[in-house]
């Protein structure tokens, strides 16, 4: 209904980022979900820095990315998954059986909107958006 042509850029090592935004650059791509993993989440200055050459509005999961420039961010709150983490860290060193311990969601979800990163880009973000940001970087 949107009519969203959504494609995949793969990469599997840090030298294939620039590679992968002048294809999303190349092909025009209007916009930006990355999906982290551990490599990207270590990259995050760099693939931030690329989306903004490229002029690629990029939608990143947790704050940090917004923190060095990003766009927005929407996903767990990343300081109550380590408060949560330091809780199991805390069982485990005083002899929890790591098959004991239940897996567990995140339940705290943020958003950080970057507004200096939006107005570099041209971009003006609805009064509904920035209302209701967790964070807005200005």
């Amino acid at each position: 209904a949107l009519a969203i042509d959504l494609r995949q850029v793969d990469v599997s090592n840090p030298a294939g980022l620039e590679s992968a935004f002048s294809t999303m650059a190349r092909e025009r791509a209007d916009g930006s979900l990355v999906v982290s993993d551990a490599m990207i989440f270590e990259e995050r200055r760099k693939v931030v820095e690329l989306a903004a050459r490229h002029r690629l509005p990029a939608v990143y999961e947790w704050r940090p990315f917004a923190e060095v420039g990003g766009l927005l961010t929407y996903g767990p709150d990343f300081d109550d998954m380590l408060r949560r983490l330091a809780v199991f860290v805390d069982k485990l060193l005083r002899g929890a059986k790591p098959s004991d311990l239940p897996v567990e969601l995140p339940s705290k979800f943020e958003m950080v909107v970057n507004v200096k990163t939006a107005r570099a880009l041209g971009l003006t973000m609805p009064p509904a958006l920035r209302l209701r940001a967790d964070r807005l970087i200005e």
